[in-house]
């Protein structure tokens, strides 16, 4: 019989309410507004309060099912941990943390990152991000489109805190009388932070293992020449190292079991594309001419964003392997041909 992943429950917490997943462990599922509609946060008994694992896009729902939460557990909040940057996982932390009076606790990397994106710092701009996929064939259109958004993040991302409490990776967090490790992954961001309690069998994965869908990896601006699916697949191969009878909670999609079977599929989906990639670069290609390979069907403006992060971090990739070289056309552009 072919090994597939055990999915543990069978229901979904509804907005505004929470669902046991492990002795003192307890799911809450939020609204996104996307076409990925949705994120999973956690709530981790904690003596006579509570610790909150991420917190959700800075929507009004959002606020309104956490006020519900809140009201419901009669007891205090004593951390807010956030796994990393992005806007479904920091955007309400500084709300919370004001409304709760606990801390923030995240890794020095995603509290840097948060600000230089919400900041629009050099590297971590529109304009920035717009010249990098320009100078990798984006049509104009498109370009444009992703122009008309400005600051995205810092819709999803209303305030942001101004000092926190450090993650390090290997720290271990005493929470509800139990050690919750914590592992720090890169490539979906720059120190993303999972938290893997062995006495519960748990592992919070946040974004760096999703059962269902791929995880996004995208080159930055800043770091134009860097490799970050090559550390993406490194940080995930790490978590073979867990007993597989962990249920692992991901930030999207339902609790599952099967840890090993996951992180091998999500490998060989990646060794996938960067085998497509590469049967296309036989002469020299563009990520923005490659897109259609890598994503045939239709994008909508945020999604073409991480499309063409993602294309860009393949095609790094395979030249980080040695694979294709790049070069620069008379018109500017940088594109990626196979070496012989």
């Amino acid at each position: 019989m072919t090994p597939q992943l055990e999915y543990p429950f069978n229901t979904l917490p509804a907005i505004g309410e929470t669902l046991p997943v492990a002795p003192g462990v307890h799911w809450i599922r939020m609204p996104l507004p996307f076409a990925l509609n949705h994120i999973n946060l956690w709530l981790i008994e904690d003596g006579d309060g509570v610790a909150i694992v991420d917190t959700g896009y800075g929507l009004d729902t959002t606020r309104e099912a956490w006020n519900t939460i809140l009201d419901g557990l009669g007891k205090p909040v004593t951390q807010i941990i956030v796994t990393h940057c992005h806007p479904d996982h920091l955007g309400l932390a500084q709300w919370l943390s004001e409304k709760t009076g606990a801390d923030v606790t995240m890794t020095h990397g995603e509290f840097l990152a948060g600000h230089a994106l919400w900041h629009q710092l050099p590297g971590y701009n529109v304009p920035a991000m717009l010249a990098q996929f320009r100078r990798h064939g984006l049509d104009e259109a498109r370009c444009q489109a992703l122009d008309g958004r400005g600051n995205a993040y810092k819709r999803g991302v209303p305030e942001l805190p101004s000092s926190f409490r450090r993650l390090l990776g290997g720290d271990t967090l005493a929470i509800g009388g139990r050690g919750w490790r914590v592992i720090t992954g890169f490539g979906h961001s720059p120190e993303h932070a999972s938290l893997y309690c062995e006495a519960a069998e748990v592992l919070i994965s946040g974004d760096m293992l999703l059962p269902r869908i791929s995880t996004n990896v995208s080159v930055f601006a800043a770091t134009p020449n860097d490799d970050p699916l090559g550390r993406f697949l490194d940080s995930i191969r790490a978590f073979r190292q867990l007993p597989e009878t962990t249920v692992v909670l991901p930030s999207h999609g339902s609790p599952f079991r099967n840890i090993g079977l996951r992180v091998d599929q999500l490998v060989e989906h990646h060794d996938a594309r960067c085998a497509e990639l590469l049967a296309a670069c036989t002469g020299p290609r563009s990520a923005g001419e490659l897109l259609g390979i890598l994503f045939p069907r239709e994008l909508d403006t945020h999604q073409v964003m991480f499309a063409m992060g993602e294309a860009i971090a393949h095609l790094n990739h395979l030249e980080h392997k040695g694979a294709v070289c790049r070069l620069v056309g008379n018109d500017g552009i940088l594109r990626f041909v196979k070496n012989n």
